[in-house]
Protein backbone atom coordinates (compact mmCIF):
# COMPACT_ATOMS: atom_id res chain seq x y z
CA UNK A 1 0.00 0.00 0.00
CA UNK A 2 1.64 3.26 -0.96
CA UNK A 3 1.19 6.51 0.90
CA UNK A 4 -0.69 7.86 -2.13
CA UNK A 5 -3.26 5.09 -2.10
CA UNK A 6 -4.09 4.96 1.60
CA UNK A 7 -4.27 8.87 1.85
CA UNK A 8 -7.37 9.70 0.47
CA UNK A 9 -9.45 6.84 3.32
CA UNK A 10 -7.11 7.97 5.59
CA UNK A 11 -8.61 11.38 4.91
CA UNK A 12 -12.17 9.77 5.26
CA UNK A 13 -11.42 8.54 8.43
CA UNK A 14 -9.96 11.89 10.34
CA UNK A 15 -13.38 13.39 8.66
CA UNK A 16 -15.39 10.90 10.04
CA UNK A 17 -13.83 10.47 13.66
CA UNK A 18 -12.99 14.46 13.62
CA UNK A 19 -9.44 13.28 14.50
CA UNK A 20 -6.43 15.93 13.97
CA UNK A 21 -3.88 14.76 11.41
CA UNK A 22 -1.47 17.02 12.93
CA UNK A 23 -2.06 15.05 16.58
CA UNK A 24 -1.73 11.45 14.18
CA UNK A 25 1.80 13.43 12.74
CA UNK A 26 3.42 14.35 16.54
CA UNK A 27 2.46 10.91 17.59
CA UNK A 28 4.81 9.46 14.54
CA UNK A 29 7.70 11.66 14.89
CA UNK A 30 7.26 10.86 18.55
CA UNK A 31 7.57 7.22 18.16
CA UNK A 32 10.20 7.35 15.16
CA UNK A 33 12.43 9.50 17.87
CA UNK A 34 12.29 7.07 20.58
CA UNK A 35 13.31 4.52 18.26
CA UNK A 36 16.03 6.93 16.63
CA UNK A 37 19.09 4.98 14.88
CA UNK A 38 18.46 1.75 15.69
CA UNK A 39 17.84 -0.80 13.28
CA UNK A 40 13.75 -1.99 13.51
CA UNK A 41 12.62 -5.39 11.84
CA UNK A 42 11.80 -5.93 8.67
CA UNK A 43 8.58 -7.60 7.99
CA UNK A 44 10.18 -9.62 5.41
CA UNK A 45 11.36 -12.04 7.84
CA UNK A 46 7.97 -13.44 8.78
CA UNK A 47 8.24 -15.22 4.78
CA UNK A 48 4.42 -13.51 4.68
CA UNK A 49 5.12 -13.88 0.87
CA UNK A 50 3.32 -16.60 -0.70
CA UNK A 51 1.75 -17.97 2.33
CA UNK A 52 -1.42 -18.74 4.14
CA UNK A 53 -1.81 -15.79 7.02
CA UNK A 54 -4.23 -16.10 9.47
CA UNK A 55 -5.67 -12.68 10.83
CA UNK A 56 -6.46 -13.22 14.34
CA UNK A 57 -9.05 -10.90 15.99
CA UNK A 58 -10.23 -10.62 19.44
CA UNK A 59 -13.85 -10.97 19.52
CA UNK A 60 -15.75 -13.51 21.39
CA UNK A 61 -15.13 -16.28 18.74
CA UNK A 62 -11.69 -16.55 19.04
CA UNK A 63 -11.19 -19.55 21.06
CA UNK A 64 -13.73 -21.43 19.15
CA UNK A 65 -11.59 -20.76 15.78
CA UNK A 66 -7.75 -21.20 17.06
CA UNK A 67 -7.55 -24.21 15.14
CA UNK A 68 -7.89 -22.18 11.83
CA UNK A 69 -5.13 -20.28 12.91
CA UNK A 70 -2.78 -23.09 13.89
CA UNK A 71 -3.32 -24.34 10.27
CA UNK A 72 -1.88 -20.98 8.76
CA UNK A 73 1.64 -20.78 7.46
CA UNK A 74 2.02 -17.23 9.90
CA UNK A 75 -0.33 -15.69 12.57
CA UNK A 76 -0.48 -12.20 13.25
CA UNK A 77 -2.86 -11.13 15.96
CA UNK A 78 -4.73 -7.98 17.11
CA UNK A 79 -3.05 -7.29 20.67
CA UNK A 80 -4.93 -9.38 23.16
CA UNK A 81 -5.61 -12.08 20.83
CA UNK A 82 -1.86 -13.06 20.86
CA UNK A 83 -2.34 -13.91 24.94
CA UNK A 84 -5.53 -15.57 23.90
CA UNK A 85 -4.03 -17.89 21.52
CA UNK A 86 -1.37 -18.38 23.05
CA UNK A 87 -3.06 -19.54 25.82
CA UNK A 88 -5.03 -22.31 23.70
CA UNK A 89 -1.48 -23.30 22.60
CA UNK A 90 -0.87 -21.38 19.45
CA UNK A 91 2.32 -19.82 18.45
CA UNK A 92 1.78 -15.90 17.56
CA UNK A 93 4.29 -15.40 15.05
CA UNK A 94 3.46 -11.20 14.90
CA UNK A 95 1.55 -8.90 17.23
CA UNK A 96 0.05 -5.75 15.83
CA UNK A 97 -1.25 -2.96 18.58
CA UNK A 98 -1.02 0.52 19.58
CA UNK A 99 -0.69 -0.28 23.34
CA UNK A 100 -4.00 0.45 24.36
CA UNK A 101 -4.27 -3.28 25.97
CA UNK A 102 -1.66 -5.66 26.94
CA UNK A 103 1.64 -3.71 26.42
CA UNK A 104 3.54 -5.96 28.50
CA UNK A 105 3.04 -8.62 25.97
CA UNK A 106 4.69 -6.86 23.28
CA UNK A 107 7.74 -6.09 25.78
CA UNK A 108 7.86 -10.09 26.05
CA UNK A 109 7.49 -10.70 22.94
CA UNK A 110 10.01 -8.66 21.28
CA UNK A 111 12.81 -9.12 24.39
CA UNK A 112 12.01 -13.00 23.37
CA UNK A 113 12.67 -12.05 19.50
CA UNK A 114 9.35 -11.78 17.90
CA UNK A 115 7.81 -8.89 16.39
CA UNK A 116 5.56 -6.37 17.42
CA UNK A 117 3.64 -4.43 15.16
CA UNK A 118 3.56 -0.84 17.23
CA UNK A 119 1.41 1.99 16.30
CA UNK A 120 1.44 5.82 17.28
CA UNK A 121 -1.41 7.41 16.92
CA UNK A 122 -2.93 11.35 17.94
CA UNK A 123 -3.99 9.51 21.21
CA UNK A 124 -1.40 6.98 22.14
CA UNK A 125 1.55 9.17 22.71
CA UNK A 126 1.99 8.44 26.55
CA UNK A 127 1.99 4.56 25.61
CA UNK A 128 4.18 5.03 23.25
CA UNK A 129 6.81 7.08 25.57
CA UNK A 130 6.24 4.14 28.55
CA UNK A 131 6.66 1.03 26.44
CA UNK A 132 8.47 1.33 23.37
CA UNK A 133 11.99 2.27 25.25
CA UNK A 134 11.13 -1.27 27.07
CA UNK A 135 11.13 -3.23 24.35
CA UNK A 136 13.93 -4.32 22.03
CA UNK A 137 13.68 -2.10 18.69
CA UNK A 138 15.65 -4.91 16.37
CA UNK A 139 12.34 -6.77 16.96
CA UNK A 140 9.71 -3.94 16.77
CA UNK A 141 7.76 -2.46 13.32
CA UNK A 142 6.84 1.10 14.30
CA UNK A 143 4.16 2.20 12.22
CA UNK A 144 1.86 5.36 11.67
CA UNK A 145 -1.27 6.18 9.52
CA UNK A 146 0.06 9.14 8.73
CA UNK A 147 2.49 10.28 5.73
CA UNK A 148 5.35 7.14 6.89
CA UNK A 149 8.79 8.78 7.75
CA UNK A 150 11.91 6.50 8.06
CA UNK A 151 11.94 4.89 10.09
CA UNK A 152 7.62 4.46 10.62
CA UNK A 153 6.16 2.92 8.16
CA UNK A 154 2.48 2.99 6.95
CA UNK A 155 0.63 -0.04 5.21
CA UNK A 156 -2.50 0.93 5.49
CA UNK A 157 -4.94 -0.09 7.91
CA UNK A 158 -7.05 1.67 10.94
CA UNK A 159 -7.53 -0.94 13.77
CA UNK A 160 -5.09 -3.08 14.88
CA UNK A 161 -6.97 -6.27 12.96
CA UNK A 162 -7.04 -4.39 9.49
CA UNK A 163 -3.87 -3.39 9.80
CA UNK A 164 -2.31 -6.77 10.17
CA UNK A 165 -4.67 -7.97 7.58
CA UNK A 166 -2.53 -4.91 5.06
CA UNK A 167 0.77 -5.64 6.50
CA UNK A 168 0.18 -9.66 5.07
CA UNK A 169 -1.25 -8.04 1.71
CA UNK A 170 1.77 -5.74 1.76
CA UNK A 171 4.22 -8.29 1.84
CA UNK A 172 2.65 -10.73 -0.31
CA UNK A 173 0.45 -13.56 1.76
CA UNK A 174 -1.06 -15.41 -1.12
CA UNK A 175 -4.36 -15.99 1.08
CA UNK A 176 -5.93 -14.59 4.06
CA UNK A 177 -7.90 -16.53 7.01
CA UNK A 178 -9.84 -14.51 9.63
CA UNK A 179 -10.20 -15.77 12.85
CA UNK A 180 -11.71 -14.05 15.69
CA UNK A 181 -13.51 -11.06 13.83
CA UNK A 182 -17.13 -10.56 14.98
CA UNK A 183 -18.17 -7.73 13.53
CA UNK A 184 -21.48 -7.91 15.60
CA UNK A 185 -20.44 -8.35 18.91
CA UNK A 186 -22.90 -6.38 21.17
CA UNK A 187 -20.12 -6.58 24.27
CA UNK A 188 -18.51 -3.68 22.58
CA UNK A 189 -19.21 -0.09 23.01
CA UNK A 190 -20.40 2.75 20.18
CA UNK A 191 -17.20 3.86 19.68
CA UNK A 192 -15.78 0.24 18.91
CA UNK A 193 -18.79 -0.30 17.08
CA UNK A 194 -18.05 2.43 14.80
CA UNK A 195 -14.28 1.39 14.70
CA UNK A 196 -15.53 -2.08 13.43
CA UNK A 197 -17.91 -0.96 10.88
CA UNK A 198 -14.38 1.06 9.85
CA UNK A 199 -12.29 -2.25 10.08
CA UNK A 200 -15.92 -3.99 7.96
CA UNK A 201 -14.93 -1.47 4.83
CA UNK A 202 -11.54 -1.27 5.03
CA UNK A 203 -11.61 -4.85 4.23
CA UNK A 204 -13.64 -5.04 1.62
CA UNK A 205 -11.84 -2.62 -0.39
CA UNK A 206 -8.45 -4.88 0.12
CA UNK A 207 -10.54 -7.46 -0.97
CA UNK A 208 -11.22 -6.05 -4.01
CA UNK A 209 -8.39 -4.65 -4.76
CA UNK A 210 -6.61 -8.31 -4.40
CA UNK A 211 -9.33 -9.52 -6.60
CA UNK A 212 -10.85 -12.11 -4.30
CA UNK A 213 -13.95 -12.88 -1.40
CA UNK A 214 -12.69 -12.96 2.14
CA UNK A 215 -15.15 -15.42 4.47
CA UNK A 216 -15.41 -13.05 7.14
CA UNK A 217 -17.39 -11.07 4.63
CA UNK A 218 -19.63 -13.29 3.32
CA UNK A 219 -23.60 -12.59 3.67
CA UNK A 220 -22.43 -8.73 4.58
CA UNK A 221 -21.48 -7.09 1.57
CA UNK A 222 -24.43 -5.62 0.39
CA UNK A 223 -24.76 -3.43 3.85
CA UNK A 224 -20.77 -2.20 3.39
CA UNK A 225 -20.49 1.44 2.23
CA UNK A 226 -17.63 0.74 -0.33
CA UNK A 227 -14.56 3.11 -0.45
Amino acid sequence: MEFATWEPVYESLLDDFGYPRAGDERARDRLGALVGDQPTYDPDGLSLAGSTVAIAGAGPSLEAEADDASAADVVLAASTATDRLEAVGVGVDCMVTDLDKNPETGRRLTTSGRPVVVHAHGDNVPAVEQWVPEYDAAFVVPTTQAAPTDPVQNFGGFTDGDRAAFLADHFGAAQLEFVGWDFDDKSVDAAKRHKLRWAERLLHWLERRRGEQFAVLDGRRDGIDPL
